[in-house]
C-alpha cells in the first residue's frame, strides 16, 4: 500500500492488516517483489503514477476515470505495450456477472436490436468543496466519477456513437454537478444523465424491437436484471456478484495474465479510450478543463 503521505500509508496499512506500506508510488515501483498495483487515487493522480509503474515493470489496474482524458489514456496503453505489461481500467461494472450474463443475453437476440438506452446515476449529499467530487484540481465532476458508468454501459451494447450532445449545470468550485448527454447512433439513441445534487434513480434500460432489460437500483453493480420480452410476463434473473463487487476485476487481471495476455477481454483497451473520447466531448461542450490540460479534445 502507497500513498502521497507516509503517515497516511502507515495508518491505512495497520487498519487493514497490510503488511507493508511504502512513503510514495517512486518506493512501490521500486520493490522487485511487486507484481502488480491498483492505483486508486483521484483521477488526477492516474496518469504519470501509472506510467511510472509501467516503466518500472508493474502490471497496473487504474481505477476510473482511467485518466483526465482520451489523449493521456491512449499514452497509457502505449507505454504498457512498450514495455510488455498489463493495463485495464478497473471499471467494475464490465466486469459484474449480472452484466455479462446481460451482454450475452442482448447478443443471443433476447431483445431484438437495441434501439435506446436510458440511464443515470445521481445521488444528493452534503459534499464539501474540498472533496475530490467537487474539486477541480484533482478532476473532479460529475461526469467523470459517475457519469462514466452510464455511459460505459451505453458503449457496452451500442460502441462508439455518431455524435455526442451535452448539457451541464456547473458547481461554484468549477466542475460539472449534473450533466445530461445523448448519444446519437445510426439506429439507436443513449440518453444519460448522472448528478450529485439530486436526481433520479440510479437505474438503466436497455430497450429492443422485442423487449428491454431493466436494471434497478446499483445499476452499475446489479445482481440481476429484469427481462420483459413484448406481450410476456417479466423474467427475473439473478447473478449475485462476490463481496462488494471489486473482486471481479482483480479476477479478470490474474485470468488474463495466466493466459498470457496483456490486454482484458472483458475490459479492452479500445473502449476505455472511446469512453473517455465520449466524455472529452462532453466536457469541451460544458467548457469543462482541468488545471494544466490543453483542450479534452
Amino acid at each position: 500500500m502507497a500513498s502521497r503521505s507516509a503517515e497516511r500509508a502507515a495508518a491505512f496499512a495497520k487498519k487493514h492488516d497490510i503488511p507493508q506500506a511504502w512513503e510514495s508510488v517512486q518506493a512501490l515501483a521500486a520493490d522487485d517483489e511487486v507484481d502488480i498495483v491498483y492505483v486508486a487515487t483521484p483521477h488526477s493522480h492516474h496518469y504519470l503514477p501509472t506510467l511510472q509503474l509501467l516503466e518500472a515493470g508493474k502490471h497496473v489496474l487504474c481505477e476510473k476515470a482511467f485518466a483526465y482524458n482520451a489523449s493521456q489514456a491512449r499514452t497509457m496503453f502505449d507505454v504498457a505495450r512498450e514495455h510488455q505489461r498489463f493495463l485495464m481500467e478497473a471499471m467494475w461494472t464490465r466486469c459484474n456477472p449480472a452484466i455479462r450474463e446481460m451482454r450475452r443475453a442482448i447478443k443471443e437476440g433476447m431483445i431484438g436490436e437495441v434501439v435506446s438506452v436510458n440511464g443515470n446515476f445521481s445521488f444528493a449529499g452534503d459534499i464539501p468543496p474540498s472533496h475530490r467530487l467537487r474539486n477541480l484540481e484533482l478532476a473532479g465532476g460529475a461526469l467523470l466519477d459517475l457519469g462514466v458508468y452510464p455511459i460505459t454501459l451505453a458503449h457496452l451494447v451500442l460502441g462508439k456513437p455518431d455524435s455526442v450532445q451535452a448539457h451541464s449545470v456547473m458547481d461554484t468550485t468549477g466542475v460539472d454537478a449534473q450533466t445530461a448527454l445523448t448519444l446519437k447512433y445510426p439506429n439507436a439513441i443513449a440518453q444519460l444523465s448522472c448528478s450529485y445534487r439530486g436526481g433520479p434513480a440510479s437505474e438503466v434500460t436497455i430497450s429492443g424491437t422485442l423487449g428491454r432489460i431493466e436494471l434497478r437500483d446499483y445499476a452499475y453493480r446489479p445482481s440481476g436484471y429484469t427481462l420483459v420480452r413484448y406481450e410476456e410476463s417479466p423474467r427475473e434473473f439473478e447473478a449475485p456478484y462476490v463481496g462488494h463487487g471489486y473482486v471481479h476485476e482483480a479476477l479478470e487481471v490474474h485470468r488474463a495474465l495466466r493466459q498470457g495476455r496483456l490486454e482484458s477481454t472483458l475490459v479492452p483497451p479500445q473502449s476505455t479510450i472511446e469512453v473517455m473520447e465520449i466524455m472529452d466531448e462532453a466536457r469541451a461542450q460544458i467548457g469543462l478543463r482541468y488545471p494544466g490540460e490543453t483542450h479534452p479534445r
